[in-house]
């Protein structure tokens, strides 16, 4: 654990986090989006949203690894340059993929972010040093997540005094089962945790109560839940958690 108490991390838990903004899709309100964004300041809700890295090195924001779900477009982001992202067209929606720059312009400190560091699990370490540029002088609220411990590893490593978490679920679904045994088994275990010593944990709520993430919260660990649908789930979510990732409904 890395010493939570000595670090500012009571915003995470002040407010419900609007997964991937305020969004609703059939009110052309598309997630990740400007306007998605726009919303959840209106609201005062903090914001979680996603990063990958393009061609050309630079940090958008969009959750997918492929195009097709969401645009117009199609093929892997990683395969597009930014001024390509920021072309494709958003279904239902009169938004543009923006870049992290252009997310920190528009939210200003107004709320906090909590930003996902999207991997491919292949050790790459340049988006985790994009996003470390681009906040340097960041006056609002921010940290840094992801599902992958290396990235987190890497985070701890050249920026320690950003605010970091572990994204996780209990790792036990097909998703996983590509990745080296090891890899697998240190997700299993969360013992990660000696290397990454994250700030906080971002868990999957449906697979709570779990023991590693019990204990991490009876050691004063912060843990957000993720993705809650409704008031019910939420109340269920929160007696093993300090707050909750929402979206769909009114937090």
């Amino acid at each position: 654990m890395s010493g939570t108490a000595t670090r500012a991390v009571d915003f995470l838990t002040a407010r419900p986090i609007a997964h991937r903004g305020l969004h609703d899709f059939a009110k052309g309100v598309v997630e990740n989006t400007a306007s998605a964004f726009a919303a959840a300041i209106a609201q005062g809700y903090a914001i979680e949203c996603d990063l990958q890295l393009t061609r050309d090195g630079e940090a958008v924001v969009f959750h997918d690894d492929h195009l097709e779900r969401l645009t117009e477009g199609r093929g892997l982001v990683k395969d597009h340059s930014a001024a390509e992202m920021q072309q494709v067209a958003i279904r239902n929606s009169t938004d543009r993929v923006q870049t992290l720059k252009e997310l920190l312009a528009q939210v200003r400190g107004q709320v906090p972010l909590v930003i996902e560091l999207k991997s491919h699990w292949d050790g790459d370490e340049r988006l985790a040093k994009r996003a470390v540029e681009e906040l340097k002088g960041y006056a609002g609220p921010f940290c840094l997540m992801s599902f992958d411990p290396d990235v987190i590893a890497a985070l701890r490593r050249m920026a320690p005094h950003i605010i970091r978490g572990i994204v996780a679920e209990r790792a036990t679904d097909s998703y996983y089962s590509s990745l080296p045994l090891a890899k697998q088994t240190e997700l299993r275990t969360f013992s990660h945790v000696s290397r990454t010593r994250p700030d906080f944990v971002s868990f999957y709520c449906e697979e709570l109560p779990w023991a590693p993430i019990t204990e991490l919260r009876a050691k004063g660990m912060p843990i957000i839940t993720w993705t809650i649908r409704s008031p019910q789930q939420a109340v269920m979510a929160l007696r093993c958690s300090d707050q909750i990732t929402f979206e769909g409904f009114s937090a």
